[in-house]
C-alpha cells in the first residue's frame, strides 16, 4: 500500500495542468495582438527610412537643377531606388521602376496620385497593406521633411493625420 501512496504524492492533478493551460492561453491572447502591433510598426519604419531618403535624392536634385523631379529613377531623375526589397510602393504616379517602386505589400496605386513635384515643392507617397487588405497603411513626406500618416493602416482607431518632423 505504502508504494501507491507514493505514486500519489508526485506530479501534478489534471485540474492544476488545465488551469495553468488557461493561465498560459489568456496571457497570449493578451500578448498576441499587441506584438503584432509591434512588428507593423517595425514594418513602418522601413517607410520613414526610405521617404528620408527620398527628400535627400530631392534636396541633391534641386541644388543641382534649381526643381524637383517625379523621377526617382533612370535618366534625368534624382537616382533613387530602394535597396532590396521593401514592403511599401514608393513614389509618384508614372512609370513602375522610374516614378515609382512597388513593394510586397503595396498599397492601392491611386494613393500615388497625391504625390507631385514642380519647382518649389513635392510630395512621395509610400504606400502599403501592412496590417489587412482594407485599410493600406499611406505616409507622405515633402519639401520641408514633414512627414505625415495621410492613413493610419496600422493603429486605425486614430484616425487624425499625423505629422512627424524628421532632422536628416
Amino acid at each position: 500500500m505504502k508504494k501507491n501512496n507514493l505514486l500519489y504524492t508526485f506530479g501534478f492533478t489534471l485540474i492544476e495542468l488545465m488551469v495553468v493551460v488557461a493561465i498560459i492561453a489568456f496571457l497570449s491572447m493578451i500578448a498576441a495582438p499587441r506584438f503584432l502591433n509591434f512588428l507593423a510598426k517595425a514594418k513602418r519604419t522601413e517607410a520613414y527610412l526610405n521617404l528620408s531618403s527620398i527628400y535627400t535624392a530631392q534636396k541633391v536634385y534641386w541644388a543641382e537643377n534649381g526643381t524637383y523631379s517625379t523621377m526617382l529613377n533612370g535618366p534625368g531623375s534624382v537616382g533613387w531606388q530602394p535597396e532590396g526589397k521593401t514592403y511599401y510602393s514608393y513614389g509618384f504616379p508614372g512609370q513602375a521602376n522610374k516614378n515609382f517602386f512597388e513593394g510586397k505589400w503595396a498599397g492601392p496605386k491611386d494613393a500615388l496620385s497625391k504625390a507631385k513635384a514642380d519647382k518649389n515643392s513635392f510630395t512621395v507617397v509610400a504606400t502599403a497593406y501592412i496590417k489587412d487588405e482594407k485599410n493600406p497603411d499611406t505616409l507622405m513626406i515633402n519639401e520641408k521633411n514633414e512627414i505625415t500618416i495621410v492613413n493610419d493602416g496600422i493603429s486605425p482607431s486614430s484616425s487624425k493625420q499625423q505629422k512627424d518632423n524628421l532632422i536628416v
